[in-house]
């Protein structure tokens, strides 16, 4: 597996940022790679850190060596991967649009939807499920791992207000207008109701969440709503909390069942 550091311009952010990249193109003379997905296609595999995190954040390495599939993961600050309301904090369209389509140019993969998929974890499973409802023609699936789903929560916030994690201006950076939200494509719940009524395939869906997670309630809500709609998709609750130990368990039951 190698890997690399990229420096590029941003459109989207204005500015210079970088990304990492994880490629499953270099072998080893005397250990073979034995796996049966070893010489089909590079598939791509988009990966979101969460809250405070970054691009070295979090890399499933040895799963991206048995599947024979890249790993990109950019930098997303604490943009919650929205369009927020300044320039330069572009960043759902960083990844659905410049981001990919850089990928595609420079490095030949991510070419079609069914070579696609998004992922991450807390924020980030959040902006995996946002960015690929979004962009419902370029992932073919999406997996999110106690995503952070808190659009009904921000709705709800009055000027002046906040919580533990950041203050209202924060949160309207990040998600526009509170008393617009629901309504806006900001939140994945229009984007279910869209693509519903364009008549466009939904990416595959898969979410987890463990039992002892603040945003259990938060991902519960959202299954339902999915099934309400008819949106067929994986919803697993385990035990477990919002960290690294439960998203590795999880990796490890997601990604054979997207890569294989």
């Amino acid at each position: 597996m190698a890997n690399i550091s990229v420096r590029f311009y941003s459109n989207c952010l204005r500015r210079f940022t970088t990304f990492n990249m994880y490629l499953p193109n270099d072998f080893r003379e005397h250990e073979p790679n034995e796996s049966e997905y070893a010489n089909r296609p590079v598939k791509t595999l988009f990966l979101l850190h969460g809250y405070t995190g970054d691009a070295d954040n979090w890399v499933p390495w040895y799963l991206a060596d048995k599947y024979n599939f890249a790993v990109v993961i950019p930098n997303g600050e604490n943009s919650f991967w929205l369009d927020g309301i300044s320039t330069g904090h572009a960043f759902c369209k960083f990844i659905g649009e410049e981001l990919i389509d850089y990928v595609r140019r420079v490095f030949g993969l991510a070419k079609t939807r069914e070579d696609t998929y998004i992922m991450g974890f807390s924020m980030g499973g959040f902006g995996a499920l946002h960015t690929a409802l979004y962009y419902p023609d370029r992932f073919g699936q999406v997996t999110a791992l106690s995503a952070a789903l808190i659009m009904h929560e921000v709705a709800s916030l009055k000027e002046g207000e906040g919580n533990e994690v950041a203050n209202y201006e924060y949160f309207r950076e990040c998600f526009g207008d509170p008393a617009k939200l629901l309504e806006s494509r900001n939140n994945p719940e229009t984007l279910i109701k869209e693509i519903k009524a364009n008549g466009k395939e939904c990416p595959k869906i898969y979410m987890t969440c463990g039992d002892e997670d603040s945003l259990l309630e938060n991902n519960r809500e959202f299954h339902r709503f999915l099934e309400s709609e008819g949106i067929e998709h994986v919803y697993i609750e385990d035990k477990g909390k919002h960290d690294m130990e439960y998203w590795d368990k999880y990796l490890r039951i997601f990604i054979p069942k997207m890569f294989e």
